[in-house]
């Protein structure tokens, strides 16, 4: 057996133990994104071999979060892709201010900076309080950095970038205070946000969304994943629902490509199920 077929092994045998001990299938992942991520995690740990990692498995617990982190994908900003949110602000929303009441998951949130957008943009457009945001994803610890909304002093002058290029209403600093080098976001905002784990690989659908926000995260998923993830959407919105995948997603040639219909322009990826208006 060569070093590469050792390597397969390796890697196969800490996937199939993830599985067995905690339940997180990585199985329908795109091979080449999961095992660079673990390959990293294993030199970060000071290791040589991925097989070092299975002692850490099997024996501390509190590892397998460390793991879940190195695997989960959490580049993320506050109003990102400003152009996206302007069209949500100029094009979406306005059709979903028929509904007395909103439903919105943000799917593969990590550590929440896109939930704060969406929170400040309905508030912005006085849909917040009739509003529920759900905010989920499979690594607890981006769940935690999420609830807690605090974030680098470094990063502000981004984020005010793309909320005004978004089409931003009022101050943004408004919606913050600064302390030290961090700041936090108005604990107003999380009012009507509910953060939970969740594993598009394995868990349920959420019921009667009016806007699901997936953004780059089916990108790392092989086609039999990314069909599971695009059909669970489906399922959990309501009529007249939207869909919001990342810019080099599609719902092209996929299990659901016949029931939506693109809002705006294409590079948008904004989706609405067919017969919606």
């Amino acid at each position: 057996m060569n070093n590469h077929e050792i390597e397969e092994l390796e890697f196969k045998s800490l996937l199939d133990l993830i599985k067995e001990c905690y339940g997180y299938d990585f199985g329908g992942y795109a091979k080449s994104s999961i095992k660079r991520r673990i390959t990293q995690l294993t030199l970060s740990e000071g290791h040589q071999y991925i097989s070092e990692l299975i002692p850490k498995i099997l024996y501390e617990k509190e590892f397998l979060d460390t793991f879940l982190k190195g695997m989960s994908v959490t580049v993320t900003e506050m109003f990102r892709d400003p152009w996206i949110w302007k069209t949500l602000r100029e094009e979406v929303i306005p059709r979903l201010r028929i509904f007395p009441r909103l439903k919105i998951w943000h799917a593969g949130c990590a550590t929440g900076q896109e939930v704060y957008s969406m929170a400040i943009l309905l508030k912005e457009e006085g849909l917040l309080d009739h509003s529920q945001i759900y905010a989920t994803d499979f690594n607890n610890s981006s769940l935690e950095i999420a609830q807690k909304g605090i974030y680098p002093l470094r990063e502000m002058r981004k984020h005010t970038s793309n909320y005004i290029e978004s089409g931003g209403k009022e101050s943004f600093s408004d919606y913050y205070t600064v302390k030290y080098d961090a700041v936090k976001f108005n604990d107003k905002l999380k009012e009507n946000i509910v953060f939970s784990n969740h594993n598009l690989v394995e868990d349920n659908s959420f019921g009667e969304m009016n806007l699901i926000i997936c953004r780059n995260v089916l990108i790392y998923f092989k086609q039999n994943l990314q069909d599971r993830a695009l059909n669970l959407f489906k399922e959990s919105l309501s009529p007249r629902g939207f869909l919001l995948l990342g810019d080099k997603e599609s719902i092209d040639f996929s299990i659901i490509s016949n029931d939506f219909v693109s809002v705006s322009s294409k590079k948008h990826k904004i989706f609405q199920i067919k017969g919606g208006d």
